[in-house]
């Protein structure tokens, strides 16, 4: 759908229509604003790549197809730094990481839930991803080596889902989730000492799940509930008290979902410094933020460098143990937004298609090299045929002495012909 076309649906409106079953979750990727991941009922995980201009028809084949997890995926998230990395989390209670320019599994975290996970989120660096599961726990996992390096025990006493969102480069994760009373609440933890919360904030009391959004450039914590129109807004600090109510936003239309627009999507000249798109009923309607100001000169301080789109290393770069933060880029229409850090890696995609091409000339190349095996082998034949001819020529007295002694030294006992057949067969 066209955001700059606002109004109703096309009737006829183009879809990704390959999966079996529902479609339970999709990412768009960090880096390739044409590249979509889709997971489903199905079992399986789907890259899809939209055509410039959009569809203009039903997309039923997938760049890649990836298979591995044993019941339905329920959720994806991209690395935030590393390109092609895809991190996937099934009923099957794992983790899986993938590298979608090879469609091959990365690694497995199994075994370490034995409840449904409700929420998957990366770190700053992508050293790191957090899970929630039905058990109330939260698992913070080394993701190169697929294991649990800690864990918060009940972070929530309520049942109902618990979402999460690091906080940017503070190193601070935040988790929102219900009192035993269903009081919604947010805490602030440090994953390197997690026996207790940094700070405890209850927000009020209502059912839906709150969907949190955090500003890496402004430190703004974004907490969009689901099953209610308001959008609550807070200011993070890296030190006591952590967090200050900035204002909320309210409506009576409630929201089904929401999504962030990167900063690269925003009218910087005009202030705007964050835009949500809230999913209802029967609409996406934008929501967007803005700082009112007098001057209409670019507004440093609260457009600081932001995140490129641009990946700061390879997927066997960070596999290796590259953790190099992600690139950033000014926002300043006079600067040319030149990214800041390491050149862009380029990771081509091996799709269906060129790994078809790929096994047609190997295995044209197979029958070549069989056709010349099958040349040197007759080849070799012939040559013993006439190494046997030679021998039975020869006298049977000097047999012996031709196995045994160079050619050289029987030379004057067989004819010229005969040595020449005895030094080809030799060869």
């Amino acid at each position: 759908m066209k955001l700059n076309k606002p109004g109703r649906f096309d009737t006829d409106i183009k879809m990704c229509t390959g999966h079996s079953g529902a479609v339970l979750d999709f990412d768009f990727n960090p880096f390739h604003d044409d590249l979509l991941a889709s997971c489903s009922e199905d079992q399986t995980v789907k890259i899809w790549r939209i055509p410039d201009g959009g569809l203009t028809e039903n997309l039923n084949t997938p760049e890649v197809d990836m298979h591995g997890h044993g019941k339905k995926v329920t959720l994806l998230r991209f690395h935030p730094t590393a390109e092609s990395v895809l991190a996937s989390t099934s009923a099957d209670q794992t983790v899986k990481l993938w590298d979608i320019s090879v469609g091959q599994e990365i690694s497995t975290l199994a075994d370490a839930h034995e409840q449904l996970i409700q929420d998957i989120v990366w770190d700053y660096t992508g050293t790191c991803y957090a899970t929630s599961s039905k058990d109330k726990n939260v698992r913070i996992c080394d993701a190169r080596t697929a294991t649990v390096s800690t864990m918060i025990t009940t972070a929530h006493e309520g049942s109902k889902s618990t979402k999460m969102s690091y906080l940017g480069s503070f190193d601070k994760l935040v988790t929102i989730g219900f009192t035993r009373q269903s009081q919604r609440q947010f805490k602030i933890w440090d994953p390197r000492n997690t026996s207790e919360a940094l700070k405890q904030v209850d927000v009020d009391q209502a059912a839906g799940v709150i969907m949190p959004f955090f500003d890496c450039d402004t430190q703004l914590l974004y907490l969009a509930g689901k099953g209610d129109g308001n959008i609550r807004y807070y200011e993070v600090v890296n030190e006591t008290p952590y967090c200050f109510s900035v204002a909320e936003h309210r409506s009576s239309v409630s929201a089904k979902g929401m999504a962030w627009v990167p900063k690269r999507g925003l009218n910087i000249m005009a202030c705007e410094t964050a835009r949500l798109l809230k999913l209802t009923s029967n609409s996406v309607e934008p929501l967007s933020f803005f700082v009112p100001r007098k001057s209409e000169a670019f507004q440093e301080d609260i457009f600081p460098d932001t995140f490129s789109g641009e990946p700061s290393h390879t997927a066997q770069e960070w596999l290796a143990g590259s953790d190099l933060p992600p690139r950033l880029m000014s926002l300043n229409p006079a600067s040319g937004k030149a990214a800041k850090g390491p050149p862009k890696p380029v990771t081509p995609i091996r799709t269906v298609a060129i790994v078809d091409a790929e096994l047609k000339v190997a295995r044209k190349e197979n029958e070549e090299l069989k056709e010349e095996l099958q040349k040197a082998k007759a080849r070799i034949l012939e040559l013993e045929q006439k190494l046997e001819a030679a021998t039975a020529a020869s006298s049977p007295a000097a047999v012996p002495a031709v196995v045994s002694a160079p050619v050289e030294a029987v030379s004057e006992n067989i004819t010229a012909p005969e040595t020449e057949l005895l030094e080809d067969g030799a060869k």
